[in-house]
């Protein structure tokens, strides 16, 4: 039975009631259908829309066996032949096909491959056909896109390290920017907007230890992942955070009532990193210092570790650690110059503030003549509406997290820790390109001097300073024989720490008025205890007293980690 149809001014002729329908083209025929369908009768047009709806039924079904055996891309998500092993877009291997004998799976480990199943659902399309404009375009935009810098977005919104480190260590961009393009093909709008850098999305995100890999690329405090006690043992720093928030004070009923830490502690690297092979003791030093600020603080002009005496007789070198390279870093290096973290909850800034806000009338005056003198000295004299105005401007910054500080703030971070703060900086701030760009006036000693000195601790923390960034700078522990045994000297060790320049002059001490002018020496006696070296050095002597016990357990599951390397 041959049915007639009209389609486009040409006829079709069907062929019905045969195990396969054929058809014919013709041209200028007359129809009888087109014609003469009128003539029909009912049981004909019963039985040619029986047929036709077989047809339909057979078609659809084979539409669908076809696209049954087709494989979908993880990558560009393209439907594929079943024969093919490789995308017909992209080249991407097929998922479960072995990789020949030129090279591995990609699903192997940190192969491109091990990704592309976090991006299913982020890249898939609703289906279309293939002569679809808008399906083209974004395959062609699949193509055409830097896989690895996706994987390394969604890397972080999902907290997976490996995207974000294969992502760095080709070369990578920290700080590269999503476009549009890149947005639709995510396809997250809830995650990912225009603009959002890697940074971006670990704030958002709350991944700490991803956004402390990024900074370290941004900020130049060296290669590579970072891994500080505190990142491996989170919630034991969590709790040395919270315990030292709990003894944070104010001096009540007195005359200057500043906030202060009722406890101290000094960190310093444990004896035991020696034990380590050499391999993993040099990846657990590239994870844990801070090689650019170390690098600055020993080039000439030294201000760390110049003297071989000290270094090496006296077994007192001083490592500077990585922190988190924001505003903070003036905290977050006093926290660990003492428990060890960072001052993320910002106990220490608002400690901070708040004795600025409380005991600002104390504060000024001797802020106020020091900062006279300096101005004196560069030949300029600031009115009383220029006073207010910076002495407004340092409180403000004090409250803000995030906002850089100045040298007032150390002084006054020296009192809210009860003990004195000996900063070792470079002399000169210097541009990206060397260039000079002006004095470092941080370097020096900060003593707690409006503190009665019995109330305060001898044993002084040390930082660095290097181009408008702090950090911490902490001693190994003196090695002792497992053999000998434990004694009672085991539990107080003492750093040596140079109260003088490579050049043999006294460190300055900041913040001293008229009256105490030129009493420096006696003045670093009275805070600190202070010998001479052999060599005739001024030294502060820094007591390593025993750990607290929160802090030797998040020491303790650190070297773990690197135990398990070894």
């Amino acid at each position: 039975m041959r049915i007639y149809i009209l389609q486009g001014g040409s006829e079709v002729i069907y062929e019905l009631g045969q195990s396969a329908a054929s058809s014919e083209t013709c041209s200028g025929k007359s129809s009888p259908l087109a014609g003469g369908g009128a003539e029909a009768t009912a049981t004909n047009q019963a039985e040619l829309s029986d047929q036709l709806a077989a047809l339909q039924l057979a078609d659809d079904t084979l539409r669908e066996q076809q696209q049954q055996q087709k494989w979908i891309c993880l990558r560009c998500t393209y439907q594929n032949w079943p024969r093919t092993l490789n995308c017909t877009m992209c080249l991407q291997r097929r998922v479960g096909v072995p990789a020949g004998p030129g090279g591995g799976s990609p699903e192997a480990a940190g192969g491109p491959g091990a990704a592309d199943n976090r991006l299913v659902a982020a890249r898939r399309e609703s289906p279309s056909h293939d002569n679809n404009a808008d399906a083209e375009r974004r395959r062609r935009q699949a193509r055409q896109a830097d896989w690895p810098w996706l994987d390394a977005c969604l890397g972080v919104v999902q907290g997976d390290s490996r995207p974000v480190e294969a992502y760095l260590a080709n070369g990578g961009d920290p700080t590269r920017q999503l476009t549009a393009t890149e947005v639709n093909l995510l396809n997250r709008p809830s995650a990912f907007d225009v603009g959002h850098t890697l940074v971006h999305l670990a704030i958002r995100f709350q991944k700490e230890d991803l956004l402390a890999t990024l900074l370290s690329q941004i900020e130049g405090g060296g290669m590579g992942i970072k891994r500080v006690p505190s990142y491996v043992a989170p919630d034991l720093a969590a709790d040395i955070r919270r315990h030292v928030a709990s003894i944070v004070r104010q001096r009540k009923g007195a005359n200057f009532p500043c906030f202060y830490v009722a406890e101290v502690a000094t960190f310093a690297l444990p004896a035991e990193v020696e034990d380590l092979p050499q391999a993993v003791q040099e990846q657990l030093y590239e994870e844990l210092l801070d090689r650019d600020a170390q690098s600055q603080l020993e080039s000439d002009p030294p201000a760390l570790n110049w003297s071989l005496e000290i270094t090496m007789r006296l077994g007192s070198r001083l490592v500077a650690l990585w922190n988190r390279s924001a505003g903070d870093c003036l905290l977050d290096s006093a926290m660990q110059a003492s428990w060890g973290v960072f001052d993320r909850d910002n106990t220490l800034r608002r400690a901070l503030a708040e004795s600025l806000r409380h005991s600002g009338h104390i504060f000024y005056p001797r802020w106020r003549e020091y900062e006279a003198v300096q101005a004196s000295l560069m030949h300029f004299s600031l009115d009383e509406a220029q006073w207010e105005e910076d002495w407004a401007a340092l409180l403000s910054l004090a409250a803000q997290p995030g906002a850089s500080l100045e040298q007032l703030h150390v002084f006054v971070l020296a009192h809210v820790l009860r003990r004195p703060i000996v900063v070792y900086g470079v002399k000169l701030v210097k541009s990206f390109r060397g260039e000079a760009l002006g004095l470092a006036r941080f370097e020096g000693v900060y003593l707690p001097l409006l503190w009665d000195s019995t109330f305060c601790h001898r044993s002084p923390l040390a930082l660095g300073y290097t181009r408008g960034h702090f950090s911490a700078l902490v001693p190994l522990e003196p090695y002792t024989d497992p053999a000998r045994g434990a004694t009672p000297d085991d539990d107080l060790q003492v750093t040596f720490l140079p109260l003088q320049s490579h050049d043999r002059k006294l460190l300055p001490v900041h913040f001293l008025t008229q009256a105490e002018v030129g009493m420096e020496e006696a003045l670093l006696r009275q805070w600190l205890d202070v010998c001479v070296s052999e060599g005739g050095l001024l030294v502060a002597q820094q007591r390593l007293d025993k750990r607290p016990l929160l802090v030797a357990q998040m020491i303790e599951e650190w070297l773990n980690h690197y135990r398990r390397l070894a």
